[in-house]
């Protein structure tokens, strides 16, 4: 069967122009059934590209698919990653829908590194002595594809649905509690929607430090110091709309709040 060849600077173009309008899009391997996850990685490097031409300039790293339960979902057996650029991260409490198709909010932790890692088979030790702290974070996850139905390939080339992101206010020693153990409840609109620990991230949240390095280091690239790494979501990912009040409880990391709004 003849393969059909495809240009991946012009679909990295045609996905951060639906990614700037808001506006969904068919599948990408829908018209190339043949794209590789490499190719897809590929894709997105080139995403990053153009967002840094226009002064987006990147400031870190956010895994996905760090849950071996969704791993055997999608019939994969390593996490994804994305790209974080200076313009996701927001500063004040108040998450607008303005600019977004299909909101959802997952709760996470927060790496901020202090030291380069560039290389394969690092240790945890390794990762906390690269951390300089953590925080309690909250990803907002937004894919471009209709009904939110998408290929590994296409979230992949989709920065893995990267969107926006909050940090908690308070920053915290790497050893300040045990990750794995740590409680953490999704509360919206004053209800418990979601709850899980820390343990759901590949068993330890600096397992995904550890898979980030090894992914990245086949397309020769490093985790830098001072990047943001979001390490996974230690719930599943809740639909948020128009008035939402959204509270993350992370126990001994604290809790965050948001207020939902259209505009």
């Amino acid at each position: 069967m003849e393969t059909k060849t495809f240009d991946l600077k012009k679909l990295a173009k045609h996905i951060d122009k639906h990614q700037k309008d808001a506006e969904e899009m068919e599948k990408l391997t829908v018209q190339y059934p043949d794209m590789t996850v490499e190719d897809a990685y590929r894709i997105q490097s080139l995403w990053g590209k153009l967002a840094g031409a226009r002064g987006d300039r990147m400031i870190g790293w956010k895994m996905g698919l760090t849950s071996h339960a969704k791993q055997e979902s999608v019939g994969v057996n390593e996490p994804i990653y994305g790209r974080l650029t200076q313009s996701m991260e927001v500063a004040e409490r108040k998450l607008t829908l303005n600019g977004l198709i299909h909101p959802r909010v997952e709760p996470e932790v927060a790496f901020v590194m202090k030291e380069k890692l560039k290389g394969e088979n690092f240790t945890p030790r390794d990762i906390w002595a690269a951390t300089d702290f953590i925080m309690p974070a909250v990803e907002v996850i937004d894919s471009r594809y209709k009904n939110f139905s998408f290929t590994l390939e296409d979230v992949v080339a989709d920065n893995a649905s990267s969107s926006k992101f909050f940090l908690g206010d308070q920053a915290y020693s790497p050893y300040h509690t045990s990750l794995s153990d740590m409680t953490v409840k999704l509360i919206k609109n004053g209800e418990i929607v979601q709850s899980g620990s820390g343990s759901a991230v590949l068993g330890h949240p600096v397992r995904s430090i550890i898979e980030l390095a090894n992914m990245i280091n086949r397309f020769d690239l490093a985790i830098e110091p001072g990047m943001v790494i979001l390490t996974g979501g230690i719930t599943e990912a809740v639909t948020v709309h128009d008035g939402d009040d959204i509270k993350v409880d992370f126990g001994t990391l604290g809790s965050m709040e948001l207020n939902v709004t259209a505009l």
